[in-house]
């Protein structure tokens, strides 16, 4: 009896494995580096009942003043990092400028520690206002109920 010859068919299963594997590595990546992209200064921000202020498109200029009295800009090259007084000028100053050719105004905001001496938010401010920031605001953390 002569054998019949079968077509072979290709099998249209998809073997999900891979893809399995490699969810898993990017899920991995993502919990590894999800808590990194939180940027910014520890400060200790003092509580008040006062309202938020609307934001801009741009990204506002935060300076940071820590406990100890040093600053911190959120634009810098590595926002963790400390700069002095003058380079914190010039950065404010420079940013402003490119903002004010585009046509936008930028805010700037302080992030002062509730323990920093107030001369130190106050010298803050002025160096600010030197580089050029119109109008400064200040952030804080919201109270659980409004004091009068």
């Amino acid at each position: 009896m002569p054998r019949k010859y079968q077509k072979k068919h290709p099998i249209a299963e998809i073997n999900v494995v891979p893809y399995i594997d490699v969810m898993l590595v990017l899920l991995i990546i993502f919990m590894i580096t999800a808590p990194l992209l939180n940027q910014g200064i520890n400060v200790d921000l003092p509580q008040t009942a006062a309202s938020t202020l609307k934001t801009q498109s741009k990204e506002p200029l935060i300076v940071s003043i820590d406990h100890k009295g040093q600053y911190y800009l959120n634009s810098a090259n590595n926002p963790s990092e400390p700069i002095n007084a003058s380079r914190l000028s010039q950065n404010v100053a420079a940013e402003l400028s490119s903002s004010n050719r585009q046509g936008q105004q930028r805010q700037v905001f302080v992030k002062g520690d509730q323990h920093v001496d107030y001369g130190a938010v106050v010298k803050l401010m002025t160096l600010l206002q030197q580089a050029g920031a119109s109008g400064i605001g200040l952030i804080t953390t919201p109270t659980a109920s409004p004091q009068h």
